[in-house]
């Protein structure tokens, strides 16, 4: 019995009880676009090439805390030739208040000369090409891609895969599945912001101690059995 009851809760853990339908999907969607018609990332950039170093330097680090580091930054080196010319070592001393920022400090320095020689200082538009860049991994890419070029990827954050697996609206054992199955179930019409809208519900609603299930806009529609409101 007592094995029975962990797996039904690693299942529950996992969303895997409980599926938001098609249309409750769209009307979630249809909701966050009439409360925030334009979402924007919080990340501050000027062009592809701060999107791209600040979405790494925010890895395993808040926004906010990228944001209070990078204008000194960027004031410096706002192009791939700028920061390569900065070094390592500036870099570093800018960036320091940031987590791993010595590794961070390394990769913006390498990825910047990669853009260089390989890419004539401009940041390409593949997700192919951005994941050899280093430092770069598929959710960086996929920021960038939206973001600077306006393509409908979904970047699966932490705030992302909480959502995704709390509501039903996308399940999944780690953030490539979520991001596949929100890629299946989001309607085209509401991807380009999508990947918007759903970390914005996860750091300001859906939180992860003790979601604000009574200022939720889409509390009816979520499949979660631990809600603190009435469905």
């Amino acid at each position: 019995m007592a094995k029975t009851r962990r797996g039904k809760a690693a299942k529950l853990a996992a969303g895997a009880l409980w599926q938001m339908t098609h249309a409750q999907i769209e009307e979630a969607f249809r909701r966050f676009k009439q409360a925030n018609a334009e979402p924007k990332g919080e990340l501050l950039h000027s062009n592809p090439f701060t999107l791209l170093v600040a979405v790494v330097l925010s890895a395993q680090a808040t926004d906010a805390g990228v944001n209070k580091a990078t204008p000194a930054l960027f004031a410096l080196a706002d192009t791939p030739a700028k920061m390569a010319a900065l070094g390592e070592d500036r870099v570093r001393d800018l960036v320091k208040t940031i987590g791993l920022f010595r590794t961070k400090a390394k990769n913006v320095v390498a990825l910047s000369r990669k853009l260089i020689a390989e890419h004539g200082g401009q940041v390409p538009r593949s997700r192919e090409a951005l994941v050899e860049l280093p430092g770069v991994g598929r959710k960086t890419a996929n920021v960038v891609l939206n973001m600077a070029f306006g393509e409908p990827t979904i970047a699966v954050d932490t705030h992302i895969f909480r959502v995704g697996n709390r509501t039903g609206m996308a399940s999944g054992k780690d953030p490539f599945e979520v991001e596949q199955k929100l890629e299946d179930v989001i309607p085209a019409h509401y991807k380009h912001h999508a990947h918007h809208w759903l970390i914005l519900h996860g750091r300001y609603t859906c939180i992860a101690r003790k979601p604000l299930c009574e200022k939720c806009i889409i509390a009816d529609l979520c499949q979660w059995p631990g809600k603190t409101v009435a469905a």
